[in-house]
């Protein structure tokens, strides 16, 4: 088997993908998080917050000029080419800062193995940026009411959120290794721990 370096996490909204980061982070594997890298590349004054301001305006900032998220959101979520707008300032930034922050890894750690959680790794096309891909899954109706809960929105604004991301059905193409999220969290350890076994190719990380 090639060996597996850098192992690329992701799946529809609300699914689980962090649960499954944090259990693999905790058996060793350093995660980079696209959530964070995508609030990092839109703080203010930053080249993405610049050419989101300048598109859809001042009314999408707070009072700290900070992006208000959740009122952006609201907007793209009822256009499609707004938000593939939003997506062209964001997701060219974020995946120079992941490969900045892989290349100084494996710079320190050339026989090392890491992860990223990426909510949007087959919309983005960067299935080719990774060695491995994993689909953390749900049924549909399971990942909308977990969606309605987390973010407190109702039926239909979840399902305009998750209608805009390529259907999890078809991620299943993509994917080297689906993990289950359906049961409990004990379930989804014992399945992350044979991913990490067979990923580790018979090398220890207990």
């Amino acid at each position: 088997m090639a060996q597996i370096r850098l192992i690329g996490i992701t799946g529809g909204i609300a699914t689980g993908k962090s649960a499954v980061c944090a259990i693999l982070e905790k058996f060793g594997i350093p995660l980079i998080d696209f959530d964070i890298l995508s609030r990092e590349v839109v703080e203010p004054e930053k080249p993405a917050w610049k050419d989101i301001t300048v598109f859809f305006g001042d009314s999408v900032l707070n009072k700290d000029k900070s992006i208000n998220r959740a009122y952006l959101k609201k907007i793209v979520f009822k256009d499609a080419e707004k938000l593939k707008k939003l997506e062209s300032f964001i997701h060219p930034r974020v995946k120079e800062s992941f490969i900045s922050l892989t290349e100084a890894y494996f710079k320190k750690k050339p026989n090392g193995i890491m992860q990223a959680g990426v909510p949007l790794l087959i919309e983005a096309d960067m299935t080719d940026m990774f060695d491995y891909i994993v689909l953390v899954w749900l049924p549909f109706e399971k990942q909308i009411k977990r969606l309605i809960k987390r973010d407190n929105i109702p039926y239909k604004q979840a399902k305009r959120i998750i209608d805009a991301q390529t259907p999890i059905e078809e991620k299943k193409k993509y994917a080297d290794s689906i993990i289950d999220n359906f049961g409990s969290l004990q379930n989804t350890e014992k399945q992350v721990i044979k991913l990490i076994d067979y990923i580790m190719d018979e090398k220890s990380v207990f």
